[in-house]
């Protein structure tokens, strides 16, 4: 019946129970006739969608652990194999099931003990992934193998045949021998992965990269392997975070910006058809550096849970590292996907690491992040959340549900919804899922009636005890059946319950809670139990502990570790682990480390467990490797020699010894394995007796230390047992390696248990690459060698070689040994070498450290590579890492090659060779310090001071504080008295001693003897003689000199000067004059008087002779000037004041003429112009010429006479030039700071002339700042590199010859730009 009404869709449940339960009478019935093949296809139709939905409900259930069990089921069943004999075979199984299956193997219904046979089998079981290995297949091994899975649904098995075939193949039989091939040649086999990364350590923001090399065979394009990544088993898939890339070769994972998050066990997995490989390490990542001290650390796995329309729970985990203070609680962020508006979720910290997150839109998607926070700061934003949508559960599963099967018909109907205006109904099963004293969380069921449209919730709230019901969210409606009440009374206990609404009304309430009390209802979890740290490797410590027993939500442990004494603790681990055991890496080798561990859950941490005994990082001990190399070294007609190489590796404990096995070989088929030897062998060779005749043994050979035995070394080849007849020696034995270094190694050998028709005569070296062919060899010695040792030098650094060594006798070179290696060229981190030491005592030895020593380690020190006999020329201290061999008598007899190795470590040695120069530098050396001297910066000088004073001076370069002073004098140690004083000033070194007055009886030598401890020093100074008496008497002047100067005293004595005008200046200076102190003039002996007219006017004739001084005197003393003589007369006024005497003299005076002279013009007098000068100072008489030219070059010459006698003096300035700055050089310059200033001058002068520069006045050196050239005798060059203001001031070029000097200035002036700037700003 068809309506114009709104025609709407609904199931198909709905419309027949609508019909069913319909009262209208009008209901009509319609038949469709369909034909036989239409039923056909909807029946197959319908059996095909049965089918899909029960594969996806068994599917679910598998998928889904928590919902229901199921029985154990073979996913991928093992399959039967046909192997050769002596080869391996593996059988794989996955297995599915809830709980997780427990997988056996049985053999023909036999359970197989793997434990007890582990030479014989390996059962694995990673990942659902479970295999068994039969190892060396023989005819027994052919079996029905059945692998049985069982957990508590029941039990599932599944059978797989393996046949085991001998190795002859009939030539005719193709499928033989493709399996013989197959099996000889490894056609198929699984994948191998090399190139391994290790524990790995980053920081947050850091990007890292994990790799390793996967060798498949065969290769094959259409059948790629799955390469597989997981963090602590979790898989891990690309992300922008995770970076996965695999090359065919190599499987990269690249973690980008790394954060505490991405810390953990990664593993990687490499599946194929031919089974699996996997490897794991462990990556630490470390806290970023905080920007203020003490704040605490990023929280890290930030979560979200139970979304919906406006309400989402978002929990994070607790930081490693809490800062200077607890944290005080955490701030919760969101921000909208598509926007960077970070908001805050909560005004007040919280303490639980879980929160509810309200106010969501609905529809929208959010990201979250979390911070810390303590008294100290807040910590950085942890790794926001992956994005989570605000919409309803089931809308988000519609959307994540798969494609149903296609829907075929359509039912219609056109009445009215009954469902339209009804109230909704009260919500049921409300309960309260979280309470914490921050706040409640309530999550209820809808109702079931609540009609089409959608519907929202009122939550109301009662104190227990009352009966007022309060509204909490009367704003805004709920969306979501979840509600987070905050702003609840702690302590207080509410009820609450629930009402739901639509367009129609508001329903009826739920029924209440029951009473809740606010507050923490998680605990703090218990302190863990007792910790145990014991040793692994050199640089990690396993670290077990006990659980906390009161614990709820564990969300995991933290790991602390602490130097012993320190009391400071580091976290071990940053991301916490839920398991009681835990490798704490990155550990310095040698420290003794204690160890803590704390429980972290939602409510916070617990209390630090007790800290663990202290364990010392190093190396623990386990089983060495392998033996290598079982050769034979001799055989008779009962008996063989055998000989092996040590293994690599000791496990860190001395090997103890080796045991043997054997077995016959006929016709290429082996036997099974027999002990050869019940009591251990301690050397590297063995001989084996009671062997039949013409019989071929194979061997093995086993290591065995405190730890246990090693696997069993390779077999030897298959050795006939019959007597050597070759007359050539056998093969060198024990050959190892020592001071392994990135150019160089030392290889040792013993001597053939063979030597042939007769003795050994020397041995030659062979090496090649590893990599290289049998073709490769070359010999590393071209003379053969008779010691048992030989370095081998010119290796390439990171490149592996092999070694082998033949021995010679007369007859020839035998047959090389088994080669040894592969062997890196590199010096290991932590190498140390032998350094010779010369202590204070003069003791010299040699030391060598190792910082890698284990339990039971010792230094073993040889000489010439062989055990030292003579114990009386070395004596060996040890002390911990360290060793020291002390020389008794060090003499030539000592010469040679030193080593000293460590046992129980991965080789470490060294070695030094004593030569003659270092044996007589040693020698020298050691006298130097039994009997050291004291060294001097400045030996014994003297110097003459005032009042004729005498210091006597040493100045000492290296000294102590303890050092003491000796002075003497003719062999007489001197003291401290009126005569002698003395000082030793220890800051600066300087020894004086000091003598008012040097007397006859000072002639001779002085002494300063120097002890300082078991040093000494001496310096010494003659004084004798003509040195003497020079020195005695300017002591004794410059004594009279003091005592005259204590009175009126001249300072210069009586001089005269002649003037321009021709005057003559009697002139001389006084000092230290009171007023009293009389001044008296004479001339010829005769009295001036001041007073005296007639005495002012003296008359100088020619013929007379004026002899003038001056007196001077007081109560203090008196002092007279020295007699000056005058050879011309006129008169002469007198003239005197305080300070200085002056006699100007006027008429008849000395006359100087000055004239040029030319061989071609007469003499003519030089008249005084602006130009050409000529005046007296003092007692020189000077001519000087300003601006000279050309025109100026001649003869010049001076007389100077009496009237009768005179004196002539001549300079030549023909062809002559005087040093001259001819240009180049500014005035002023100014430059700004940080600059570098480069000037040029040019000068002249014949001779060239000498050029300095001049700052101040004061010379300048060139050096790094100032840098002086002088080039080709014209060009003078300053350059002044990153100039400041210091460089400003007055400069100089100045140049000089004989000819003249002179200068040229210019000023230099360095300013900021800064100051330009103001002053810029201050113009405008």
């Amino acid at each position: 019946m068809e309506s114009q009404e709104e025609v709407k869709e609904e199931g198909v449940g709905y419309v027949v129970m609508r019909n069913l339960f319909s009262r209208e009478e009008d209901f009509q019935m319609k038949v469709e006739k369909k034909t036989r093949k239409k039923l056909m296809r909807e029946s197959a139709d319908r059996l095909t969608l049965g089918k899909k939905m029960h594969e996806k409900e068994e599917f679910q259930k598998k998928m889904n652990p928590d919902s229901l069990t199921h029985p154990a089921e073979f996913m991928v069943k093992p399959k039967g194999q046909t192997v050769w004999e002596g080869k391996n075979v593996t059988l794989h199984c996955t297995v599915a099931g809830w709980p997780k299956p427990r997988v056996a193997w049985y053999k023909n219904n036999v359970p197989i003990d793997a434990k007890g046979h582990p030479d014989k089998y390996t059962v694995e079981s990673n990942y659902n992934m479970h295999s068994l290995e039969i190892k060396s297949c023989d005819f027994m091994d052919t079996a029905e193998y059945r692998a049985s899975a069982l957990n508590v649904k029941g039990e599932s098995s599944s059978f797989a045949s393996v046949v085991v075939k001998s190795t002859f193949v009939h030539p005719h039989d193709s499928s033989a021998l493709a399996l013989y091939y197959s099996s000889h040649f490894h056609t198929f086999l699984p994948p191998t992965i090399i190139d391994k990364f290790g524990v790995s350590f980053g920081h947050e923001g850091e990007t890292m990269s994990l790799g390793c090399t996967v060798i498949i065979y065969p290769n094959v394009k259409r059948y790629q392997p799955d390469v597989l990544w997981y963090r602590d088993n979790v898989l891990l898939k690309p992300s922008k975070w995770v970076n996965m890339h695999w090359s065919g070769e190599k499987a990269m994972l690249t973690l980008v910006h790394l954060n505490k998050e991405d810390e953990g066990l990664y593993t990687l997995r490499v599946n194929t058809k031919s089974g699996f490989e996997t490897h794991s390490a462990y990556v630490f990542v470390r806290d970023a550096d905080v920007e203020e001290e003490g704040v605490p650390v990023a929280p890290l796995d930030v979560r979200c849970h139970d979304a919906n329309k406006d309400y989402v729970v978002v929990t994070w985990k607790q930081p490693a590292v809490e800062g200077s203070s607890s944290i005080l609680g955490y701030f919760i962020d969101r921000c909208e996907v598509g926007t960077k508006n970070w908001v805050q979720c909560n005004d007040t910290p919280v303490t639980f690491a879980r929160f509810p997150v309200t106010g969501l839109v609905e529809g929208r998607s959010y990201y979250f992040r979390v911070r810390a926070i303590n008294r100290a700061g807040e910590s950085r934003p942890s790794r926001v959340s992956d994005p989570v949508a605000a919409v309803d559960p089931s809308d988000r599963a519609r959307l994540r549900a798969r494609p149903s099967a296609p829907w075929t018909g359509m039912i219609k109907f056109s009445e009215e919804d009954p469902t339209v205006g009804v109230v909704p109904g009260q919500p049921s099963d409300l309960a309260v899922t979280e309470a914490t004293k921050s706040y409640v969380v309530l999550s209820w069921k809808p109702p079931e009636q609540r009609g089409h449209e959608g519907i929202m919730y009122f939550v109301e709230k009662c104190i227990v005890g009352t009966d007022t019901w309060q509204r909490v969210n009367t704003g805004m409606p709920s969306k979501s059946p979840r509600f987070a009440l905050f702003d609840l009374a702690e302590g207080n206990s509410y009820s609450f319950r629930v009402r739901c609404c639509n367009s129609a009304g508001v329903g009826e309430p739920s029924e209440p809670t029951r009473p809740t009390t606010v507050g923490d209802k998680l605990d703090l979890p218990s302190t863990p139990g007792p910790v145990v740290a014991t040793r692994n490797t050199a640089t990690s410590v396993v670290v077990s502990w006990g659980a906390s027993k009161e614990v709820k939500r564990l969300v995991g442990y933290y790991i602390e570790v602490g130097v012993e004494g320190s009391n400071v603790w580091v976290p071990c681990n940053n991301k916490p682990v839920k398991c009681t055991r835990f490798v704490c890496h990155g550990l310095t080798t040698g420290e003794k480390c204690v160890f803590r561990v704390k429980a972290v859950n939602a409510a916070g941490y617990s209390d630090s467990s007790a800290a663990s005994e202290a364990v010392l990082v190093q190396a623990g001990i386990a089983i060495p490797a392998p033996p290598t190399g079982v050769t034979l070294a001799e055989r008779f007609q009962g008996y063989m020699v055998l000989s092996w190489q040590a293994p690599t590796k000791t496990g860190g404990a001395d090997i103890r010894g080796y045991y043997l096995d054997y077995r016959t070989v006929k016709d290429g088929v082996a036997d099974g394995w027999h002990e050869l030897n019940t009591q251990a062998v301690t050397g590297t060779s063995y001989k084996a007796v009671d062997l039949k005749e013409n019989k071929f043994y194979q061997f093995q050979v086993r290591a065995a230390n405190m730890a246990g035995l090693s696997v069993a070394s390779p077999p030897s080849a298959p050795l006939e047992c019959k007597e050597w007849t070759v007359a050539v020696p056998g093969p060198a034995h024990g050959l190892h390696v020592l001071e392994v270094r990135k150019h160089s190694l030392v290889l040792l050998w013993e001597t053939p248990a063979f030597n042939g028709r007769s003795a050994v005569t020397g041995y030659y070296v062979d090496i090649k690459e590893a990599s290289a062919s049998d073709g490769c060899w070359k010999g590393v010695n071209e003379r053969s060698t008779q010691k048992h040792y030989l370095k081998v030098a010119g290796l390439k650094e990171g490149v592996s070689y092999v070694l082998r060594v033949s021995a010679k006798n007369i007859a020839g070179v035998g047959i090389p040994c088994e080669p040894l290696g592969p062997i890196v060229a590199e010096t290991r981190p932590g190498t140390n070498e032998i350094v010779v030491d010369v202590d204070d005592d003069g003791v010299i030895s040699m030391i060598f450290e190792c910082s890698e020593m284990r339990e039971g380690s010792q230094f073993v020190w040889s000489r010439d590579y062989e055990a030292l006999t003579d114990t009386s020329r070395l004596n060996i201290q040890t002390a911990g890492g360290r060793s020291r061999a002390i020389f008794t008598d060090l003499s030539a007899e000592d010469l040679g090659s030193y080593s000293c190795m460590v046992t129980n470590t991965d080789g470490f040695s060294s070695s030094y060779t004593l030569t003659e120069e270092d044996l007589k530098r040693l020698l020298d050396l050691s006298f130097e310090h039994k009997f050291p001297v004291i060294p001097f910066k400045s030996e014994m000088a003297i110097e003459l001071q005032e009042k004729g004073r005498v210091r006597f001076w040493a100045q000492v370069a290296k000294f102590t504080s303890g050092c003491q002073v000796e002075y003497v004098f003719n062999e007489n140690v001197v003291t401290q008295g009126e005569k002698y004083t003395m000082h030793f000033d220890k800051s600066t070194g300087i020894i004086e001693m000091f003598m008012d007055l040097l007397e006859v009886t000072d002639e001779g030598t002085f002494t300063f003897n120097l002890v300082d401890g078991k040093a000494t020093g001496r310096t010494s100074l003659v004084l004798i003689g003509e040195e003497f008496a020079a020195l005695q008497k300017k002591s004794e002047f410059e004594r009279a000199e003091w005592v005259r100067r204590q009175g009126p005293h001249f300072v210069e004595y009586l001089g005269f000067e002649v003037t321009a005008e021709c005057n003559v200046h009697l002139k001389c200076k006084i000092g230290n004059i009171k007023p009293e102190t009389e001044i008296t003039w004479f001339k010829d002996a005769i009295e001036i008087e001041e007073e005296d007219e007639a005495a002012k006017h003296i008359t100088i004739s020619k013929a007379d002779t004026g002899v003038y001084e001056v007196k001077l005197k007081d109560e203090r003393g008196k002092d007279k000037s020295l007699t000056l003589q005058c050879l011309q007369g006129g008169n002469v006024p007198v003239t005197t004041d305080c300070k200085s005497l002056r006699i100007r003299a006027s008429g008849k005076c000395c006359k100087c003429k000055c004239r040029p002279a030319s061989p071609s013009c007469r003499d003519a007098k030089i008249s005084h112009s602006d130009r050409v000068q000529c005046g007296v100072s003092g007692e020189q008489l000077w001519l000087k010429i300003n601006e000279p030219t050309e025109k100026d070059k001649g003869k010049y010459g001076i007389n100077i006479f009496d009237g009768k006698d005179g004196v002539k003096r001549v300079f030549d300035l023909t062809g002559q030039d005087r040093a001259r700055v001819v240009g180049g050089l500014p005035d002023v310059v100014t430059i700004q700071e940080g600059k570098s200033l480069n000037l040029t001058g040019n000068v002249w002068g014949d001779p060239a002339p000498e050029v300095s520069w001049l700052k101040n006045d004061r010379e300048l050196k060139s050096d790094e700042h100032y840098t002086l050239k002088f080039e080709h005798g014209k060009y003078a060059s300053i350059t002044i590199a990153a100039v400041t203001t210091v460089d400003s001031g007055k400069y100089a070029l100045q140049v000089k010859n004989k000819y003249g000097t002179e200068a040229m200035p210019f000023t230099v002036s360095v300013y900021f730009p800064e100051d330009e700037e103001v002053k810029g700003d201050k113009k405008e």
